[in-house]
């Protein structure tokens, strides 16, 4: 199984991620990391990526989610996905995958964007974030308001996991 944990910048995917996977021993895969270095400098200097930049990052992702798949893998990857197409992209609707949404305030986002450093998302670009946000209908929705090990929890009852 393969669990993508997606949601804006500042929802926690990263903290949250690595914990889940820690629980459960599976390997664990960050989306930043697929980035090519292109993508990271231009959101570095603060400006929004395209679909065509997007493109091979998404690929790059789900190539990932289906070597997983198709070695019996269990894995928690991370990525905005923030639209459907992308979720599309990934696959994140075949079987062997749960998608989990992580819903916040715009509030509780923008301080936890804020107090980060050595980011390269800024917190400028979460207005844009939210305005691109197509909220998924085929995820397991789980808030962030909590702390991470409660969160965690829920995410693992929710999958029986």
């Amino acid at each position: 199984m393969v669990i993508v944990l997606m949601g804006v910048a500042g929802s926690g995917k990263t903290t949250l991620g690595r914990r889940l996977a820690e629980e459960l021993g599976w390997s664990f895969a960050d989306a930043d990391r697929f980035h090519p270095a292109a993508n990271i400098s231009k959101m570095s200097a603060g400006l929004p990526l395209d679909d065509d930049d997007r493109a091979p990052w998404l690929a790059a992702i789900r190539s990932y989610i289906q070597h997983q798949l198709a070695s019996g893998g269990n894995a928690v990857v991370t990525c905005s996905a923030l639209k459907e197409r992308y979720r599309q992209a990934l696959g994140a609707a075949q079987p062997g995958v749960k998608l989990v949404y992580l819903k916040g305030s715009r509030e509780v986002l923008w301080s936890r964007i804020s107090a980060r450093s050595g980011h390269f998302m800024k917190s400028d670009m979460l207005d844009g974030q939210l305005a691109a946000l197509e909220e998924p209908a085929d995820a397991l929705v789980v808030g962030i308001a909590a702390a991470p090990d409660p969160i965690v929890a829920e995410i693992r009852r929710s999958l029986d996991l």
